[in-house]
């Protein structure tokens, strides 16, 4: 009977056993057909009507091998005469199945025997300790497959089967991906990288991703097919090198190759969602909440995917914006760049009834009808409208602002200048918001954008180039009704100080008042009123640089083509329209209008706290298209657009998406909290500037 259950053991789950212990071993080899074999002649037929087997059932099995019919004995190392009996007798059934070996002691985990010719019959006589020799017709002698107890077995693993179901070739690249991610790969990734791709090769047995049958799949074809195109998106295809999927017969070609795709892979959705390059390199005065893309999110998608080219473009920007500068970098390319035909020659001003070559060129470029070349009157109203556009002085002369206007700068191509601002896209956040604020600080121009439609735009005042203003992304939320001006310390240490060691009542006549704080430092602030130098009503969007947007007594350089003037912050022509369309969007229910703004003018801060924040953008845009289609370029009035191609087309482009340490800028305004019921900025400074000290040293 032990016979039999035995029988039923080795019928039942052998297979399984065998896969267990030795899938991955003989899986992972360029040959599995000996397992196949050893698998076969090692399962009896099953036996029907058998009780089911016991634990006593295996432990009973005595040690023992199979070999050629004809031997007389079972085992090639026979025991020694002096040897004491075995303790447990194999009865005459017991001995009609394949034997097994139990090991006395833990060790390797066992595996198949090679198949092996039959050896010559043994003269000694078979000890009666021993299971008799079964005639095996079917071919050369089978070891047996040395099996421990079934308690000791551990779990397959999902690499077990995998490993398991591979073609030879795929295999082959399998071990050898396991043993690079094993050993150091940092040359290729960075630590997080390392560490999703190596849980992502784990999860699938190492079972590669490019190829199939020791060449590259679909999958990997379509990848290198976007990757080789990424400069349509302002990027340079050198940075995301294509590895040449190589056959080898220990497999590392391919798998070599294998991870240097995933790298590239990886590299290229960082910098389409992030940035080419970091914008700590450009200035220190610029600062994203960026969200790089999880890599293991990456590679499961990729995985996944049925349609690779959509996927990896969906980590590129997909504002319209952003489209649109696309489809003009590629029109800009194909007619190779600038086009002088196209450009408008400087020249004379020109006014109505001069008579100029260019006026043809002009025509064709706004797109109205007429003939001859004297600039006429429908003209002339045709510029006023562009100039008007353009935040220019709607004048209808053609002058030199006007023409480059049309043109952008001279020196510059227009293909770099896109370049840039395609980058500057990439830092900005994927959602800017259901209603958001926009500046854009070459333009000097801001606009609140409500459910994709621009519903407001104004003119702006931003920071000179000496105190910038920055490129952030922050909430606003709240506005402040007759603000206290309290000076920051930059204004206070390089400009108040001085005028005061100069004439001492300088800044009483100007309605600064001056205190001395318990510790000894200064407070210079500007109470609510006409005259304060934030007007009437502040935009409040707490962010690290300390800048805000306000009202201003000094409207007249709002009438200037150029207005870069403040100290950071941003001067705004219309306040309390500018307020009224915040608020209908901000809490539409309080029903705010410009006139009831006005009426709570007076000598104390008001504070109105939004229901709803809303996002404010301040970007810095020297190149954008506009409704009719057109590619408008700014002046790069702070040197942006120089900084990042002078970092594309150098060294530093090699380290170009690693942020760098700087000091941190926050020489605008004041500091910023959370407003309470009452002034929240009353008394916010208390920064170390000894009065006396400063005033006489």
């Amino acid at each position: 009977m032990g016979g039999h259950r035995l029988n039923a053991i080795l019928s039942t789950s052998g297979l399984a056993l065998v896969l267990a212990l030795g899938g991955v071993r003989v899986g992972l080899t360029q040959n599995p057909q000996p397992l196949d074999k050893a698998i076969e002649a090692l399962t009896p037929a099953a036996e029907p009507d058998l009780a089911p087997p016991t634990a006593d059932d295996v432990k009973r099995a005595p040690a023992a091998s199979v070999t050629n019919p004809g031997t007389s004995t079972a085992s090639s190392n026979p025991p020694s005469p002096n040897s004491a009996p075995s303790s447990v007798e194999s009865s005459s059934a017991e001995s009609s199945s394949p034997a097994l070996s139990t090991p006395a002691s833990s060790g390797p985990e066992p595996s198949v025997a090679t198949v092996a010719p039959a050896t010559p019959a043994s003269n000694t006589a078979p000890s009666t300790q021993q299971a008799p020799a079964t005639a095996n017709t079917n071919g050369p002698a089978i070891e047996a497959v040395a099996v421990p107890d079934a308690t000791e077995l551990p779990p397959p693993t999902v690499r077990d089967f995998v490993a398991a179901t591979l073609p030879p070739a795929d295999l082959a690249t399998a071990q050898k991906l396991h043993e690079l991610l094993t050993a150091k790969s940092e040359r290729l990734f960075t630590k997080k990288e390392r560490t999703a791709v190596e849980s992502f090769y784990n999860g699938r047995g190492f079972a590669p991703l490019w190829t199939e049958k020791g060449a590259a799949n679909a999958r990997a074809e379509a990848t290198i097919a976007y990757l080789q195109h990424v400069d349509g998106d302002g990027l340079d295809p050198s940075d995301y090198p294509i590895p040449e999927f190589k056959t080898t017969i220990d497999g590392s070609g391919l798998a070599e190759a294998e991870l240097r795709l995933v790298a590239s892979v990886l590299t290229y959705a960082r910098h389409a969602q992030i940035g080419r390059i970091h914008y700590s390199r450009v200035s220190g005065d610029i600062f994203y909440n960026q969200t790089p893309p999880d890599p293991t999110d990456v590679l499961a998608k990729i995985a996944d995917t049925k349609n690779i080219g959509e996927l990896l473009a969906s980590y590129e920007p997909s504002h319209p914006q952003y489209k649109a500068l696309k489809a003009k970098l590629a029109e800009v390319r194909g007619r190779g760049g600038d086009s002088e035909a196209t450009r408008i020659p400087h020249g004379p001003v020109l006014k109505v009834g001069s008579d100029d070559g260019r006026v043809p060129l002009l025509r064709e470029r706004l797109g109205i009808s007429g003939e001859g070349t004297v600039y006429d009157k429908p003209l002339a109203e045709a510029i006023k409208k562009f100039q008007h556009r353009n935040g220019l002085a709607p004048s209808g002369t053609l002058t030199s602002a006007t023409i480059e206007a049309f043109d952008g700068p001279r020196h510059g191509r227009d293909e770099d200048i896109i370049i840039a601002n395609m980058e500057r896209w990439r830092w900005l956040p994927r959602d800017l918001g259901k209603a958001y604020v926009m500046v854009n600080i070459p333009d000097f121009t801001l606009k609140v954008v409500h459910n994709g439609s621009t519903v407001w735009t104004t003119k702006v005042v931003v920071g000179k180039p000496s105190m910038p203003t920055p490129l952030i992304s922050e909430a606003m939320r709240f506005i402040t009704v007759n603000p206290t001006w309290n000076v920051p310390p930059s204004i206070v240490q390089n400009e108040y100080l001085p005028a005061l060691q100069q004439d001492p009542m300088a800044l009483e006549r100007i309605g600064l008042k001056v205190e001395q704080n318990r510790d000894g430092t200064i407070h210079i602030y500007q109470p609510p009123g006409d005259r304060n130098a934030l007007g009437r009503i502040r935009f409040n969007f707490p962010n690290k640089f300390l800048v805000y947007q306000h009202d201003t007594p000094d409207k007249n350089l709002f009438a200037h083509d150029v207005r870069a003037y403040s100290h950071g912050c941003m001067r705004v022509q219309d306040p309390l329209k500018y307020g009224e369309v915040l608020l209908s969007i901000a809490d539409p229910k309080e029903g705010y209008t410009a006139e009831r703004l006005a009426r709570m003018f007076g000598s104390e801060e008001r504070n109105i706290n939004f229901v709803t924040p809303i996002p404010v953008h301040l970007t810095y845009q020297t190149a954008w298209v506009d409704d009719s289609g057109r590619l408008v370029i700014r002046n790069d009035v702070y040197g942006r657009d120089s900084r990042i191609l002078a970092v594309l087309k150098g060294d530093e482009r090699k380290v170009a998406d690693v942020a760098v340490e700087r000091r941190e800028t926050t020489v605008h305004h004041q500091a910023f909290r959370l407003p309470p019921p009452a002034n929240p900025y009353a008394n916010s400074y208390s920064g170390g500037f000894p009065f006396f000290g400063q005033l006489f040293r």
